[in-house]
């Protein structure tokens, strides 16, 4: 086994020139713009003169996450590239690509550290990616700040909309975990004048930028324009006499388009082993929809015959949000699921301490299988799709568990491969990209979780019990109101809409402590939101919430630049 870090092995692969890597797809010079010698961004439009392949979406999902880490984004990449080495092989004349969501700040500095993959199945260059990238996320950040600053300017220049500064719905946004400004007090004069002249004062909040509805929009938008009109859509405040606000009547939706017009072209990297990667978007799926931009998605579609894409944490979440919200808003289908496990992290579910992974222990993996269980049966029974486990081995994984973890899929008619892509690249996922290749055949009877046509209550109810396994929902005070607020704006029709759930990752249910696949729970829905630019209702629930902390030791205390500029700690 490998013993360099994942940074050093980023260190030392070769990179083609962007130019190169864009023949590999057929781009011509006019069709993107360099960033740089090894990232540039494609325009879209492009796209018009060069046939559409349209390629097989392969998803890749995972169990709910745990503190051991399933490494999906590192299957994710070494899938497409073990992929193109079969195609290779076999001479099968296809090509694959992969589709991955942009880091965010707050994990990078947080608790999680780089995104990119990890060992030999990561995009590169990987700094770049986990930090500044092509400035995406900073723009996504501007355009949500700059109608915040709208908002407020329109309320001190005299309010002619007549907002109640107690009723703005629009918070800012900073791409940074960083607790202190969840609540905050804005436009306090601080002068001896006794002139207000630094704003209305009124309780207002920062979410992080991966939660902001700006980020949703960007990332649903099918073009410039849709995007524009998904901006004016949304809902930003109530007046003093209950009449519902939008971007579009402050006249901020064109200069917050302005702000996302580059950005909204999606970004080409590379793998290890030279798979094109579209790198766009990316919202977080506990507390957003979880998934890259479909301008990319689409992208990567019409460039290869196969694309692998990746879903944030299990598959309760971002699986769930990328069938009934992504694909159901813009007419995709997969072709396979893909769900991400190890043994470590079936062990834990089953009641082992994090130090005692290591430990054989083939109870603890029956007692965890559940979970696993569970999604696959989400995956294959309400969303219709043939489903392959990925078991991401580790070393301290023995024979015995890995063998209970392969005879209990089986049994759900789930094909299992043992992955092997963190040491040898695409070489050890081969046995995981033919299985994949013999589902993407198979027949496919793709469905969504609910009706569009239910109500919001039945849709919440028919999540909660049908994809997690609640025994019901209760709504508190906050959410009724919320909703009774929601139903009585004019010409919207909230029962209409998907819906985005906000709840903890690590759990089926509400509560982060219940593990593997709890059962008599009831969901606590704490608030009902519309995003109206998105095109959905975010449902929050349990404790979670839209700006996360610090952790103690945050990741940050041990990234450093060493005497030659380069990033050390980052992975």
């Amino acid at each position: 086994m490998s013993h360099k870090t994942d940074a050093q092995i980023a260190s030392e692969a070769t990179l083609l020139p962007i130019v190169d890597l864009a023949k590999k797809i057929n781009l011509s010079t006019e069709d993107y713009e360099p960033y740089g010698h090894t990232k540039a961004k494609i325009n879209p439009k492009s796209l018009e003169k060069l046939p559409n392949k349209n390629g097989k979406i392969i998803l890749v999902t995972a169990i709910n996450p745990t503190p051991a880490g399933e490494g999906k984004t590192t299957v994710t990449i070494g899938l497409a590239d073990a992929l193109n080495l079969v195609n290779k092989q076999k001479n099968l004349g296809k090509n694959t690509m992969v589709a991955l969501r942009e880091p965010s700040l707050g994990p990078v500095f947080g608790i999680k550290g780089g995104a990119a993959g990890g060992g030999y199945s990561q995009v590169l260059p990987m700094e770049d990616i986990n930090l500044h990238f092509t400035g995406d996320f900073h723009a996504i950040g501007s355009a949500n700040n700059l109608l915040s600053a709208m908002i407020d300017n329109h309320i001190f220049q005299g309010n002619e909309l007549n907002i109640d500064p107690n009723r703005v719905l629009w918070r800012r946004v900073v791409d940074m975990n960083d607790r202190q400004l969840r609540h905050i007090e804005s436009g306090i004069s601080v002068g001896k004048s006794g002139k207000q002249t630094d704003g209305v004062p009124r309780l207002d909040g920062f979410d992080i930028t991966v939660a902001s509805e700006v980020m949703a929009c960007f990332c649903l938008a099918s073009d410039l324009n849709d995007l524009k009109n998904r901006l004016g859509n949304i809902l930003v405040a109530y007046t003093f006499d209950n009449k519902a606000i939008f971007a579009k009547d402050l006249h901020a939706h064109g200069a917050m388009t302005a702000l996302l017009k580059d950005a909204l072209k999606p970004n080409l990297v590379q793998t290890i082993a030279h798979t094109p990667a579209l790198v766009h978007g990316g919202p977080f799926a506990n507390i957003a929809h979880g998934c890259n931009s479909v301008i990319a998605t689409k992208m990567a579609t019409h460039l290869a015959d196969f694309v692998v894409t990746e879903a944030g944490f299990g598959a309760d979440l971002g699986a769930e949000k990328f069938c009934d919200i992504k694909c159901r808003m813009n007419d995709l289908t997969p072709s396979a699921c893909v769900i991400v496990a190890t043994v470590r992290a079936l062990k834990y579910n089953g009641g082992v301490a994090k130090d005692d992974l290591k430990t054989e222990n083939v109870q603890a993996v029956k007692d965890g299988l559940p979970n696993l269980l569970k999604h696959i049966d989400n995956m294959q029974n309400v969303f219709g799709l043939s489903v392959v486990v990925a078991v991401n081995r580790f070393v301290s994984d023995s024979e015995a568990e890995l063998n209970t973890v392969i005879r209990a899929c089986e049994e759900k008619a789930a094909s299992v491969a043992l992955c092997e892509v963190w040491e040898h690249g695409g070489k050890g996922g081969l046995d995981l990209a033919e299985k994949v290749l013999q589902a993407v055949e198979k027949p496919n009877n793709f469905s969504f979780a609910y009706n569009k046509n239910l109500s919001v209550i039945k849709k919440i109810e028919t999540l909660a019990e049908r994809i997690y396994g609640a025994i019901g929902v209760d709504l508190s005070d906050t959410a009724k109101t919320s909703l009774t607020s929601l139903q009585a704006i004019e010409n919207i029709d909230i029962n209409s809409l998907p819906i985005c759930m906000a709840k903890t990752q690590y759990s089926f249910s509400d509560n982060a402590k219940l593990l593997g696949v709890p059962s008599d729970f009831r969901l606590t829905v704490r608030d009902i939101s519309l995003s109206n630019g998105a095109g959905f209702l975010v449902v929050i629930c349990g404790r979670i919430m839209k700006m996360p902390g610090l952790p103690k030791v945050p990741s940050a205390e041990k990234i450093d630049v060493d005497e030659n500029g380069n990033i050390v700690g980052l992975f």
